[in-house]
């Protein structure tokens, strides 16, 4: 083999997929058909939410600093605010459903356990520039301006024909968008609905941006529009339309000054006047997901194996979702440490979360496409609903991810779940210690560091003692990509853990 695993899609998904199987020690190669990254000085039109599991995939990855360092917008845990004088509050939005905005004020205060109930907004390019810069630093090849043209897959792997040759590999996965060449070339089942509007978002000069209004969705008759948006600064505007017509035609066309302008003056009513495209895009809401992210040796992840609107903000952290919990299995599976039934888990865990944001997402176009006195009704009642504290925190929670966990085996609260970052009695806390993506077991007194010893270095053991524990005996095993597996109170039972090491990590060497 020239590399256990091939990726096709060098956007966030496929190349935070590439470090994840770095860290679990195989030999990557990723494909990308477009030559160059997008334009750093344009970067916000491709503004990415980032939601609680993404933020805490990162945070365990030690990503965070830098992502928040190179954010358009980023709101931590939402503290408790001071009782003020109506309207002397700044009117911050965490937020929104069918482009009703929902205040952060409005947000009760976290929970335990729930310190990344956060929000922020990143461009894709600056995100693409931090995974880049990993997957390099950890070895990983990306071939750029190289495109996936074709495989043959046998029994001992995948032979895949690129604009640079062939090259033999163990397992090809497709990260390569809503229009992934890998899901039709392993013709997937991908069932869905199709799209009822064209959206179109581009940086643009305006002869008189005056016409138009600034800062938040400006319905219309025909559909509605923004202007300017996350780190615009002095450069030129950035314009975004919503339309609700027939599906956009020539996906692979240019977007042109022409179409842009024309579809400003449909939902502004205005006779604005575009001079200058310098980068746009069109899109639909296309909702469609694959029966499965898998088939033999080819396996799908992010936008090629679920597509939707972009409302809301989903589809990237659906993504790097599937990126944290695909790549520590297929990096076991390759390895040789794992036998391939682990990656069933992969579509097991991950389609049902798909298809909860799917419906969410198909909500939200309903809302915002339906016209007349009803739907005016309605959005009025949902906006109420929206700013009390019990509706914005449940819809925030909702959207932001909060809810999020793995239907795991065992009694306890925590398993399935996403690992608090918990202080340690070493003056540290347990998020550190996954830097490496290697699985993690917490040993506080429990014997279960005897036991782990025959997986070696798939797992990590910490015997540092929880603060939150103090003088109890408690074991706990948390998955590579953070999820609590296993949890002893008292003494370890040695046959469960075994078991749970089993399932994740392969039989002990």
């Amino acid at each position: 083999m020239d590399y256990d695993v091939v990726v096709a899609g060098a956007g966030p998904v496929g190349l935070l997929l590439a470090c994840e199987l770095r860290l679990g020690g195989v030999h990557v190669l990723v494909l990308e058909r477009e030559a160059d990254t997008p334009p750093a000085r344009f970067g916000s039109m491709g503004a990415r939410a980032v939601n609680a599991p993404s933020v805490h995939a990162l945070h365990l990855r030690g990503l965070l600093p830098a992502v928040e360092k190179a954010a358009l917008m980023w709101i931590g845990a939402i503290p408790e605010m001071p009782e003020l004088p109506a309207g002397a509050r700044p009117e911050i939005f965490v937020g929104h459903f069918a482009g009703i905005g929902i205040r952060a004020d409005r947000l009760r205060p976290p929970g335990p356990g729930q310190e990344f109930l956060g929000a922020g907004v990143i461009s894709q390019g600056d995100l693409e520039a931090i995974l880049g810069q990993r997957a390099s630093a950890l070895g990983a090849e990306v071939w750029r301006g190289v495109a996936l043209t074709g495989y043959d897959a046998a029994d001992n792997g995948i032979t895949v024909r690129t604009g640079r040759g062939e090259v033999r590999a163990a397992w090809l996965v497709g990260a390569d968008g809503g229009r992934s060449t890998v899901r039709g070339l392993a013709a997937f089942d991908f069932p869905g609905v199709d799209p009822v509007f064209t959206g179109r978002q581009a940086i643009v000069d305006l002869d008189d941006p005056g016409k138009l209004t600034a800062g938040g969705w400006q319905p219309g008759e025909n559909g509605s529009y923004t202007l300017g948006g996350w780190g615009d600064g002095d450069g030129p505007p950035r314009v975004h339309t919503v339309e609700y017509d027939a599906p956009p035609t020539g996906r692979d066309a240019p977007v042109t000054a022409e179409e842009m302008q024309a579809s400003l003056r449909r939902v502004s009513g205005t006779d604005v006047r575009v001079t200058r495209v310098h980068v746009a895009t069109r899109y639909a809401d296309t909702t469609r997901q694959a029966t499965t992210y898998r088939r033999g040796r080819v396996l799908l992840c992010g936008d090629a194996a679920h597509v939707h609107s972009p409302a809301g903000g989903q589809g990237m952290n659906l993504g790097i979702g599937d990126a944290v919990n695909l790549g520590w299995k297929l990096a076991l599976v390759a390895r040789g440490a794992a036998s391939d039934s682990l990656l069933d888990t992969y579509t097991a865990e991950r389609h049902p979360i798909g298809a909860w944001v799917q419906r969410w997402s198909m909500a939200q176009t309903a809302l915002s496409s339906a016209r007349g006195p009803r739907a005016d009704a309605l959005r009025e009642v949902l906006a109420g609903l929206l700013d009390t504290p019990d509706g914005a925190t449940h819809v925030v929670s909702m959207i932001g991810g909060d809810w999020q966990r793995y239907d795991l085996p065992g009694d306890h609260p925590l398993i399935g779940r996403r690992v608090p970052d918990l202080p340690l009695d070493d003056g540290t806390t347990l998020a550190g210690r996954f830097h490496d993506g290697r699985a993690v077991l917490l040993d506080a007194s429990a014997g279960a560091a005897t036991v782990a010893g025959a997986w070696g270095d798939r797992v990590t053991v910490v015997t540092a003692r929880p603060a939150a524990y103090p003088g109890q005996p408690m074991a706990a095993l948390v998955r590579p990509d953070g999820h609590v597996a296993w949890v002893a109170l008292g003494e370890t039972d040695g046959e469960g853990l075994r078991a749970a090491l089993t399932t994740w990590l392969g039989a002990p060497t």
